[in-house]
């Protein structure tokens, strides 16, 4: 029996727009992350990139469970001596939500340059509107 292995120039992708209202974080950047890496078409093959664009918008209305917001940081690093930040989650959802959703979503995806790519198809917008309504994006249901 052989197994299917597909080729990147056999890919058709699709677009996908995903409310993000009343969601719980992780559980829509692990939905969110399986999609750009293709693992819900039955052609995924782990070494080339088979995933769908994926336009998340109303990310400011996304929920954190638990004390998250008062507990949980967000940490980068300057490239500066004695320069990591913290940033806590209060204010990084009140500031740049799409920030929080874009960095979730990269931390499941693989840490690589394949990853990388991944990554490019992912789109995330603060309000309910975006800008890709030429490429006709299907609603998409999580939960």
């Amino acid at each position: 029996m052989k197994t299917y292995m597909a080729h990147a120039n056999d890919v058709v992708r699709k677009w996908y727009v995903v409310d993000a209202e009343g969601i719980a974080l992780g559980r829509l950047a692990s939905k969110v992350a399986a999609i750009l890496r293709g693992k819900n078409k039955p052609t995924f093959t782990p070494n080339v990139d088979t995933g769908d664009f994926v336009i998340i918008v109303n990310c400011d209305k996304v929920a954190l469970t638990g004390k998250k917001l008062e507990k949980k940081y967000y940490r980068y690093h300057t490239g500066h001596i004695g320069g990591l930040k913290e940033i806590q989650y209060k204010t990084l959802m009140a500031n740049k939500a799409d920030v929080a959703v874009y960095e979730a979503v990269k931390g499941m995806l693989p840490k690589n340059s394949l990853g990388r790519s991944m990554l490019t198809k992912l789109k995330v917008y603060r309000g309910a509107e975006h800008n890709h309504q030429a490429q006709k994006p299907e609603e998409l249901k999580l939960f």
